[in-house]
């Protein structure tokens, strides 16, 4: 049976649009005053009337001609005022089901619904708006769809929903305290750079250095300050109320305050699971965990994936992940020790650059330069340790049906992927690798920041070590294919691992403080 849009749906509409239409009728109002006096005036309030009539008539005419269908197997979708859109959207191909609501909109109990696909990267079909009940049973029908379950008839009780995570107080505080908005400064630096000539004109003349230098601190502490305040504001209006729950075969969340977000993210369409912290989080023992589907990242509106669990206690973070996937302890081996070497002279090498600029610069500016060319040296008795921090925090895992990589100091991410998710196994040497006789191992999925270079990789490991990783991961893929169809039995433990070239110890975990830690015996201890 076709349905159409909440009746309420047109006068918001008619309110959300004729904003622009009153603004545009105060500029043309008193355009047309100036120009032609009072009566310019009359024919600008005509003119404007005509346009509200006319913006009144569309949206009633849209709200008639807007119809869909929930059938059995796809979605039907029939609207268009001047000229008509049909659309079938198969239920299977439906990814997500996403639900926002602003302030107005709860209030008058409607909701815009949006309807992601697989390999879409923008939303395949909306309905604006619908009531709130109304897009809840689109969304609950449509999992219940894609699971073959059969129909429910009205009055029959909702599945039972299983609390997995529900963002704390301290917690939400937490996440504005450590958000920072990075757009600010730049903002604000376009804005002050056309000022410095007013500016300039209220410093007393002859003032010294020390009071530039002053005004300079204070400016920039202010940025600070106000970056904070904004990332911490946005994060706390997001993330407020955040909760996570599984109905059946499907995670459902709900965050934010001002607007409100209720989305579905099946657990049949996880690609990637990825934990990240920084050193802050990892001094702490937080973590965040994020969700990343088939060529969408769910409620993030932007590419990359959304924050599943936008901050939590490591623990907490590990225990929800592994109830999503059930990978266990890594035991992660870490690259070459050799490769640390590599590292270092990586980054004297960029010290040695920004050395010969400031030099240039000096010999161009006549000495004018703040500071002296040869600062960046002293840096270079950081190089070993910045090295063996980077290999430190590198190493991958083959468990017993998840391929798990690390990668990241200052923002570490963990990477959990299934066999059977893995698309194609890449094996990756630059001209400068080759000369340490290491490689990169990436396990390419589905997923959307598959676009961008973010899977799921093993960075420098031995050339051998990469051969036998990539002959593993092939066929750890086809195993787990067959198994999930029925032709095999699952079977396997998690690969053992073994020192490599340089007799590393190679196996170490997070035990929930942050710091890997490794025993002689190349057993990690128990997280």
């Amino acid at each position: 049976m076709s349905r159409t849009l909440s009746s309420l749906s047109v006068p918001y509409r008619i309110v959300e649009r004729g904003g622009s239409i009153v603004f545009t009728a105060a500029i043309l109002f008193s355009g047309a005053s100036a120009a032609f006096g009072p009566a310019g005036g009359l024919v600008g309030v005509v003119l404007v009337g005509l346009a509200l009539l006319a913006l009144i008539a569309y949206e009633v005419a849209y709200f008639r001609r807007f119809e869909y269908d929930l059938g059995s197997d796809t979605l039907d979708i029939r609207s268009g005022v001047v000229s008509r859109r049909n659309r079938e959207i198969p239920i299977r191909r439906i990814q997500n089901v996403d639900i926002s609501r602003n302030v107005v909109q709860r209030f008058l109990d409607i909701a815009a619904v949006d309807f992601e696909t697989a390999g879409g990267s923008e939303t395949e079909a909306s309905l604006r708006f619908v009531d709130f009940e109304e897009a809840k049973r689109l969304q609950r029908e449509i999992g219940r769809l894609k699971r073959g379950v059969e129909g429910s008839e009205a009055g029959d009780p909702e599945p039972p929903a299983d609390e997995l995570f529900a963002l704390t107080p301290r917690e939400l505080a937490l996440v504005g305290a450590l958000s920072f908005d990075v757009r600010i400064p730049g903002l604000l630096f376009v804005l002050v750079s056309g000022s410095l000539p007013a500016m300039s004109s209220v410093v007393p003349p002859g003032s010294g250095t020390a009071v530039v230098a002053a005004g300079l601190v204070v400016g920039a502490l202010a940025v600070v300050l106000v970056s904070w305040v904004a990332g911490a504001t946005a994060a706390v209006l997001n993330y407020y109320g955040f909760r996570l729950t599984q109905v059946e075969d499907e995670l459902q969340y709900e965050r934010g305050l001002l607007r409100r977000y209720d989305g579905s993210i099946p657990l049949d369409k996880v690609q990637t699971l990825t934990v990240v912290d920084d050193p802050l989080k990892r001094y702490f023992g937080f973590a965040s965990l994020r969700i990343e589907t088939a060529g969408y990242a769910p409620g993030s509106g932007e590419s990359g994936s959304e924050a599943a669990v936008p901050l939590a206690r490591r623990d907490r973070v590990f225990a929800l992940a592994n109830r999503i996937e059930s990978f266990g302890s890594p035991d992660f081996r870490r690259p070459p020790k050799r490769v640390r070497r590599r590292y270092a002279v990586r980054y004297l090498l960029v010290l040695g650059g920004l050395t010969a600029l400031l030099y240039g610069a000096e010999a161009v500016t006549a000495g004018a330069l703040p500071w002296p060319p040869y600062a960046p040296v002293p840096l270079a008795l950081l190089a070993p340790v910045a090295a063996h921090l980077k290999w430190r925090h590198r190493g991958y895992w083959l468990g017993e049906h998840h391929f798990v990589t690390r990668n990241g100091f200052l923002r570490r991410r963990v990477k959990v992927v299934p066999y059977y998710r893995i698309q194609t196994v890449i094996d990756s040497r630059t001209i400068f690798q080759r000369r340490w006789n290491v490689a990169t191992v990436t396990a390419d999925t589905a997923g959307s920041l598959s676009l961008v270079g973010s899977d799921a990789a093993a960075v420098d490991v031995a050339d051998a070590d990469a051969d036998d990783l990539r002959a593993t991961l092939a066929t750890r893929l086809r195993e787990s294919l067959a198994a999930r169809r029925g032709w095999i039995e699952a079977t396997g433990d998690a690969v053992g691992t073994e020192s490599d070239d340089d007799g590393d110890d190679i196996d170490d975990i997070d035990d929930g403080d942050g710091d890997p830690d490794s025993r002689s015996d190349g057993r990690a201890d128990d997280p």
